[in-house]
Formats: C-alpha cells, sequence, structure tokens
C-alpha cells in the first residue's frame, strides 16, 4: 500500500489524462483518501469553482 503525498484538506491543482474532459481541469481541494487503486493512491477531491466531485490519482494531482 502507497502511502498518500496530499492530505485532506489540501488544496491541489488537478491535469487529468491527455483524452480526459480538459474542463475539469483546475483547483480542488482533498476531500478524502479512498483506499488505492493497483498501488496507485487515489483522492476524493471537490472542485472549487462548481463543487463537484471526483475521484482522481496521484500522478494527476499537482501541489497548488
Amino acid at each position: 500500500m502507497a502511502q498518500h503525498k496530499y492530505s485532506v484538506g489540501q488544496s491541489v491543482r488537478f491535469s487529468p489524462d491527455r483524452y480526459a474532459d480538459a474542463s475539469a481541469r483546475g483547483a480542488y481541494t482533498i476531500v478524502r483518501t479512498p483506499p488505492d487503486a493497483g498501488g496507485v493512491p487515489q483522492y476524493r477531491v471537490k472542485a472549487k469553482i462548481d463543487g463537484l466531485e471526483r475521484v482522481v490519482r496521484e500522478d494527476q494531482l499537482n501541489q497548488s
């Protein structure tokens, strides 16, 4: 099980994969740290602009 790099409440920038919805890119807040998926840390994040939540991989996040 990998260690999470970010913690709940932290602000991050989400950069989706090349073929994903580019409109999802932007500022988010970490809401929860669900269990890893195949050894890759995941995060439940909430968009600061519209409040939508999504589950993303750690490699899709950067410190804000």
